[in-house]
């Protein structure tokens, strides 16, 4: 099976030095191949690519932290969910942002990857306030640290890993998560396939169900987080 990721978003997904993919996103997918029983080989894709690639063959399934959302699904299936976690914004360190509110970000940049739910959150939340998209996480970290944004917003353990890293040692998180409401954001990340590929869909669900009661989920999960990413049973 040819699965499809981005590569641009740790600790989820990313390419090494010598363009290697490694993150949470593909140790999930190797264990869930382990427990299907089948090979699996992994493609980079750019993120506005990946759902055309995957309509076109390039690969067999998406495992990229794609949230399931109403929009997507009337584009691929989804398995169920296999993790959820919340969206935040960062911002510098000497910002005197209180708030996460629509009117605490009034007339400010917020900048955030476009065409992930992140995006379609900042934009229709923040209509006061400039949002500007980028292509990945990275770049516009990058762009909040060097002065010319306000603030981002992106998944809180993406950004947590950022403001680790000396990279990120400009800024913080501010206030608490942003709410999540379930039409933008969905039930959480789950697995893309092509629309009709119900087999499928139910060998992912069947091997979802098994790493988690088995201990590998919670090995895997260990090895990035100090919590169970995986959110509420549901």
């Amino acid at each position: 099976m040819r699965i499809g990721t981005e590569g641009a978003y740790p600790p989820f997904n990313n390419l090494t030095s010598d363009g290697q993919l490694v993150g949470f996103d593909i140790d999930i997918a190797k264990a869930l191949c382990d427990e299907m029983k089948v090979k699996c080989t992994f493609v980079a894709q750019d993120w506005d690519g990946i759902i055309p690639a995957l309509q076109a063959g390039k690969f067999d399934a998406i495992v990229a932290s794609m949230s399931i959302t109403p929009e997507r699904k009337e584009k691929v299936d989804f398995s169920n969910k296999y993790y959820n976690t919340p969206s935040a914004l960062a911002v510098p360190k000497d910002s005197t942002l209180k708030g996460v509110t629509k009117e605490d970000l009034a007339g400010k940049s917020i900048g955030v990857a476009t065409t992930t739910t992140h995006f379609n959150y900042a934009s229709k939340t923040y209509t006061d306030s400039t949002v500007k998209g980028y292509p990945s996480s990275p770049e516009e970290q990058a762009d909040l640290a060097n002065g010319r944004l306000d603030a981002i917003e992106d998944d809180i353990v993406v950004l947590q890993q950022w403001l680790d890293s000396p990279d990120g040692a400009c800024c913080k998180i501010l206030g608490q998560p942003s709410p999540q409401p379930v039409e933008i954001f969905g039930p959480g990340a789950g697995i893309a396939v092509r629309k009709g590929e119900t087999d499928l869909v139910n060998k992912l669900n069947s091997a979802i169900d098994a790493i988690r009661a088995n201990g590998k989920y919670k090995e895997i999960n260990d090895k990035y987080f100090k919590f169970d990413v995986f959110g509420a049973e549901s």
